[in-house]
C-alpha cells in the first residue's frame, strides 16, 4: 500500500484492523493524539483528501493512495497556517493536548461554520479552556502581547511552548519511539471484592510476543500510598503494586509484558484466575455499620477503625452549637450529595521506563516527578542516584496525576528485563481505575437570628474514599475550610472518610472543598429564603472579615495572611453584574427564569509542607536558563515563571530558556497542585532570578567602579551610572576569574494567603423537559497581582466550565456490582462547546498575598462556587430545591410542580 502523508510517500502495510491514528504515529507523526479511540474527542483529527476526519475510528487502509495531512504538515517553519497563528496568538489552548485536533478541524471552516461554532465544533472536546479562548482563536481575536524588557508581569505574554503546541511539535509523554520497547497491559478484576486463589500464567505466556506475566507474587511486597504529597505520612500505606486481594471492580490483578499492545491484551485475556468472591459494600454509611464487610485489616496504623471501614474521622467544635441553635430564630437543616466525578484530562495516564548507564529512567505524565521518584526509590529499594524521573508536556491533570499509578509497573518491568517498557491507559481504564473526586454526603445545620446573624454552624461530612485511602484524609481536612468562610461563634465539624468497594477516590480541582462548598452555599441560600433576606445580603452580613480569625477546625494560630476584604468585593461585583443584566431577553413563556450566587474562600497553598527549588544561570550564549521542577499541564505556571524571571532580570521572556520537571536537571519540587505551581515555585523563581541579578549588578559595579545602587539591568547589559556594559563583556570577564552568574533558591508554602471567588448565574429551566439553559455567567475573583491576564481568564473560564459539567452533566454511573457502566466520554458527558456560556470575569485587585509579586493562583479555587450557584439559580427559577448533583433534566422535571411543568401549548 502507498500512503502520502504531508506530501511524503510511504510504502507500508498497516496491521490488520489498525486504525489510521496509530499508523500515523508509527510513522512519526506524534501530533495525532489519543484522547478516546472512540471518535468522541477529536484530538486525533487529520485531513483525508482535505476533509477533517477522526483518525482513531478510520481504518488505516482507507487512506491508501490518498492525501493525509496532519498538524505537522499544515504549515511550514516560518510560515504557519493562518489558523495555527490564530491559536498561538489568542492563545487558544492551555495544556495543548486537544489543540492539534482543534486546529485541523477549525482550519476547514467556512464563514457559515464560524458563525455556528456549537455545531461546527461538536466533534472536538477541550477539558482545559472553557472554549472561549478557542472561539477567540477561530475568529482571529488576538491577546498575546510582546513585553518590554523588565515589564513582563501584567502582560499577556504567550506560552513558551506556544509555537510547538500549534505546530504539533510539543512533546507529550507518549510522543516518542524507543527501539525494542515492550508494552504492558493490565488484567483488571471483574469483582468488587475477592481473594485471588491462583493465577495460571501458562496460556498467556504461550501467546507469541509475550515475555512476562506479573502477579502479586512477582512484585515487592511493600505497602505504599499512590497519593503524592511532600509528607507521605499524611496518606495511608494501604496499597500494593499488585495484591492477592482485590477491593474494587477494575483493580489490577496481573500485568502482561509483550512486544505489542495486541499481544499483551491477548495475554491478559488468556490468564486463568481463580477468585474467592467476598462480600462487598458500596455505600459509605452501610460500610460503617456493624457486620459490614471489612476491606482492610488493622495492620495499618493510619486506619482509624478497620472494623467499621473508617480510614479517618475528624471531630472539632468551637463554642457550643446546641446553645447556638437554642437562641436561633430560624434553623435550617438539610443533606446534600455530590457524586463521583472524573478528571477526563484528554491525555490518559502513561509512563515509559528504560535503563541508561545502570540507572532507571522514567518518562511520565505526572504532576510531581520529584515525589514519583521518591516513591520508586522506596518501592524498589533504589538509591536516589539510581533513578531519574521527568516529564515532557503533560496533557491535563486537575489532580488526577497527583498519583503514582503507572510509573510503578513500567519500573518493575524494566528493572526485571532491562528493556524499555511502556504503559498507556485507555479511556475506559481512566474511568474505571484512575482516582475520581470523592463522593460526599454532607448534612448542614445552620441557626440564625432574625437579622441574619449566624448563631450556630454544624456540618457532618461522610466521604467515600473508595477501596484505598489515597487523598482520603487530606480532602477531609480540606473540606473543613468550607466552614471558615462565615463568622459564627459556635461551629461543629464531624467528618468521616470511609472505605468502600469502589474505585479509589483522589485529588480533583478544588480538592475536598468543592463538595462542602456545594452543601454550605446551598444551605446558606435556603437559610436566606427562610429569613426572607436576600441571599447576597445574608452573605455580606456573615462573611469573615480581615482581622478576624479564619476558624475552621480549630482556634489555634495559623500561617494565613488575611488583610484585605476581597470576598466582600467579589460579592458586590457579582451582585452588581446580575442587577445590570437583569433586563436581558429570556427564552419565552415555557421557561422559568432565576438567578443564583455562591462564594468560596480558598487558601493559596496546602497546609502540609510544600517545597520548590529554582535555579537560574546566565549562559555563555547570554540566555538565562531557568530550571524549576514544576511540570506544565495547562495551568500556565511555565509562562508565569518566565515572566517573573524576566522582570527580575530586566529582560524579555525571549531571553529565558526554561528547563522543567526533570529530577536530573531541576531541584526538588513538591509538584503542581493546590495552586502551588505559581504560589510556591513562583516565589522560588523570583528569589533565584533576583539573586542572579544581584550578582551581576555587584560584579558590574566592581568592574566599572560605580556604586551598586547606580547599576540597573538593561535587557542584555547593565547600565552603571553613565556607562553601559554588555552582558557579553561581563560574562567573558567573569569566566577569566572563574565566576559564574548562577543561583539556586528555595521557597516553602508558608506563609499563605487566601483567594476569594463568587459565581453568579442567571438560568432558564424548561417547564416541560427540565432542560437548564445558562443565560448569563459572571465570576468575580481576588487573584492578587495579575501576572498574565489572559492566563488568569483562561484558568477561571476552564474552572467554571468544569464546575458546570460537575453540576449539570457528569456522573460516574456504577451498577449494583460496583462496575462503572458509562466508561467513555460519549456517555459520561463532559461539556462540549455548545454547553458552556461565555463567563464575564471581574477581577479584584489586592495586595495581601505572600505569593510572588503578591500574585495568587487561580487554577484551584474558581471551581468551588459554580455548582451551588447553579443549584441556587435553579431553585430561584423553579421554587424547588435540588440537593443532589448532577442537575440532569430528568431529575429536574421529575420534581417540578404540576402547574409549572404543564405544556403551554
Amino acid at each position: 500500500m502507498s500512503y502520502i502523508v504531508n506530501g511524503r510517500e510511504f510504502d507500508r502495510e498497516p496491521a490488520p484492523g489498525q486504525c489510521l491514528r496509530t499508523f500515523l504515529r508509527e510513522l512519526g507523526h506524534f501530533g495525532v493524539k489519543k484522547g478516546c479511540d472512540a471518535g468522541d474527542c477529536g484530538a486525533c483529527t487529520v485531513w483525508l483528501d482535505g476533509a477533517p476526519i477522526h483518525s482513531c475510528i478510520t481504518p488505516a487502509f482507507r487512506a491508501d493512495g490518498r492525501e493525509v495531512t496532519t498538524i505537522e504538515g499544515l504549515g511550514r517553519p516560518g510560515a504557519l497556517h493562518p489558523m495555527q497563528r490564530q491559536f498561538e496568538e489568542a492563545p487558544g489552548f492551555q495544556c495543548g493536548f486537544c489543540t492539534a485536533g482543534m486546529i485541523m478541524t477549525s482550519a476547514t471552516f467556512t464563514e457559515d461554520q464560524k458563525a455556528d461554532l456549537p455545531r461546527a465544533l461538536k466533534g472536538n472536546l477541550c477539558r482545559c479552556t472553557g472554549y472561549r479562548a478557542i472561539e477567540d482563536a477561530v475568529k482571529g481575536v488576538s491577546a498575546v502581547e510582546t513585553a518590554a524588557p523588565g515589564k513582563a508581569v501584567g502582560t499577556n505574554v504567550g506560552a513558551p511552548a506556544g509555537h510547538d503546541v500549534v505546530t504539533g511539535h510539543a512533546e507529550f509523554t507518549m510522543d516518542t519511539h524507543i527501539d525494542g520497547m515492550l508494552h504492558l497491559k493490565v488484567l483488571h478484576s471483574p469483582h468488587a471484592h475477592a481473594r485471588i486463589l491462583s493465577i495460571d500464567k501458562s496460556t498467556a505466556l504461550a501467546v507469541p510476543g509475550v515475555h512476562r506475566v506479573y502477579t502479586w507474587e512477582d512484585v515487592p511486597r511493600r505497602q505504599f500510598t499512590t497519593a503524592i504529597h511532600t509528607d507521605h505520612m499524611v496518606d495511608p500505606d494501604d496499597t500494593r503494586i499488585l495484591d492477592d486481594t482485590v477491593r474494587f471492580a477494575g483493580q489490577r490483578v496481573a500485568a502482561v509484558l509483550a512486544d505489542t499492545v495486541g499481544a499483551a491484551e491477548e495475554g491478559c485475556r488468556r490468564l486463568a484466575v481463580d477468585y474467592e468472591v467476598l462480600p462487598a459494600v458500596f455505600d459509605p454509611e452501610a460500610a460503617t455499620a456493624d457486620g459490614a464487610p471489612q476491606l482492610h485489616g488493622s495492620h495499618d496504623p493510619f486506619v482509624r477503625d478497620p472494623v467499621h471501614n473508617i480510614l479517618l474521622e475528624l471531630h472539632s467544635h468551637i463554642g457550643d452549637v446546641d446553645a447556638g441553635f437554642a437562641v436561633a430564630d430560624v434553623v435550617h437543616e438539610a443533606t446534600y450529595f455530590s457524586p463521583r466525578v472524573q478528571h477526563a484530562h484528554l491525555e490518559t495516564h502513561g509512563s515509559i521506563a528504560w535503563m541508561e548507564d545502570g540507572r532507571l529512567i522514567v518518562r511520565t505524565s505526572s504532576q510531581s516527578p520529584s515525589i514519583a521518584k521518591v516513591k520508586l526509590e522506596y518501592l524498589f529499594a533504589l538509591r536516589p542516584d539510581q533513578v531519574r524521573v521527568f516529564c515532557r508536556r503533560v496533557g491535563g491533570g486537575f489532580g488526577g496525576k497527583q498519583e503514582v499509578i503507572a510509573e510503578d509497573l513500567v519500573a518493575l518491568a524494566t528493572l526485571d528485563t532491562g528493556r524499555p517498557t511502556c504503559l498507556e491507559y485507555t479511556r475506559e481504564e481512566e474511568f474505571t481505575t484512575a482516582s475520581p473526586r470523592h463522593p460526599m454526603t454532607l448534612t448542614v445545620k445552620l441557626g440564625a437570628k432574625a437579622d441574619g446573624t449566624l448563631t450556630a454552624f454544624q456540618v457532618r461530612n461522610v466521604s467515600n474514599t473508595g477501596a484505598y485511602g489515597n487523598h482520603g484524609g487530606e480532602t477531609l481536612y480540606a473540606g473543613g475550610a468550607a466552614v471558615m468562610i462565615y463568622r459564627c461563634p459556635n461551629k461543629k465539624y464531624d467528618a468521616y472518610s470511609v472505605y468502600t468497594n469502589t474505585v479509589p477516590s483522589g485529588a480533583l480541582r478544588g480538592y475536598g472543598m468543592t463538595q462542602p462548598a456545594f452543601a454550605v452555599e446551598s444551605a446558606m441560600d435556603e437559610l436566606a429564603r427562610a429569613l426572607h433576606i436576600d441571599p447576597l445580603e445574608l452573605r455580606r452580613r456573615n462573611i469573615v472579615r480581615p482581622g478576624e480569625a479564619l476558624v475552621a477546625l480549630h482556634e489555634g494560630p495559623d500561617d494565613v495572611v488575611f488583610t484585605e476584604d476581597g470576598l466582600a468585593k467579589c460579592i458586590d461585583l457579582v451582585g452588581d453584574a446580575l442587577a445590570r443584566t437583569a433586563d436581558r431577553p429570556t427564552p419565552g413563556p415555557e421557561w422559568l427564569v432565576g438567578a443564583g450566587v455562591a462564594s468560596s474562600l480558598h487558601e493559596t497553598a496546602p497546609p502540609t509542607e510544600h517545597l520548590s527549588e529554582a535555579w537560574v544561570t546566565l549562559g555563555d550564549d547570554l540566555i538565562y536558563e531557568l530550571a524549576v521542577g514544576t511540570p506544565e499541564f495547562g495551568e500556565g505556571t511555565s509562562t508565569a515563571h518566565v515572566q517573573l524571571a524576566a522582570d527580575q532580570l530586566g529582560t524579555t521572556p525571549s531571553r529565558i530558556r526554561l528547563v522543567q520537571s526533570d529530577t536530573d536537571r531541576t531541584g526538588f519540587d513538591t509538584g503542581a497542585f493546590a495552586s502551588a505551581g505559581l504560589f510556591v515555585a513562583g516565589n522560588a523563581v523570583l528569589r533565584a532570578a533576583g539573586a542572579v541579578r544581584d550578582r551581576i549588578l555587584e560584579f558590574a559595579a566592581a568592574h566599572t567602579r560605580v556604586h551598586v545602587v547606580m547599576c540597573v539591568m538593561d535587557d542584555d547589559g547593565v547600565v552603571c551610572g553613565d556607562r553601559r556594559v554588555s552582558l557579553a563583556e561581563l560574562v567573558a570577564l567573569a569566566r577569566t576569574r572563574g565566576i559564574r552568574f548562577t543561583a539556586a533558591r528555595k521557597a516553602y508554602g508558608s506563609p499563605r494567603s487566601v483567594t476569594s471567588n463568587t459565581q453568579g448565574f442567571r438560568v432558564a429551566v424548561h417547564r416541560v423537559t427540565g432542560e437548564i439553559r445558562i443565560l448569563y455567567s459572571v465570576h468575580a475573583a481576588d487573584a492578587g497581582v495579575i501576572i498574565n491576564p489572559a492566563q488568569v481568564r483562561g484558568q477561571v473560564e476552564g474552572g467554571v466550565a468544569q464546575g458546570i459539567g460537575f453540576a449539570l452533566t457528569e456522573n460516574h454511573h456504577v451498577d449494583d456490582r460496583g462496575v462503572m457502566v458509562n466508561p467513555n466520554l460519549r456517555n459520561y458527558r463532559i461539556p462540549a462547546y455548545a454547553d458552556i456560556p461565555r463567563t464575564e470575569l471581574l477581577l479584584v485587585g489586592s495586595a495581601d498575598s505572600t505569593g510572588p509579586m503578591r500574585a495568587k493562583g487561580m487554577a484551584e479555587c474558581c471551581i468551588n462556587p459554580v455548582a451551588p450557584a447553579l443549584a441556587n439559580a435553579v431553585h430561584d427559577a423553579t421554587g424547588v430545591r435540588y440537593r443532589a448533583l448532577p442537575l440532569t433534566p430528568e431529575r429536574i422535571y421529575g420534581r417540578l410542580p404540576a402547574e409549572q411543568s404543564v405544556s403551554t401549548g
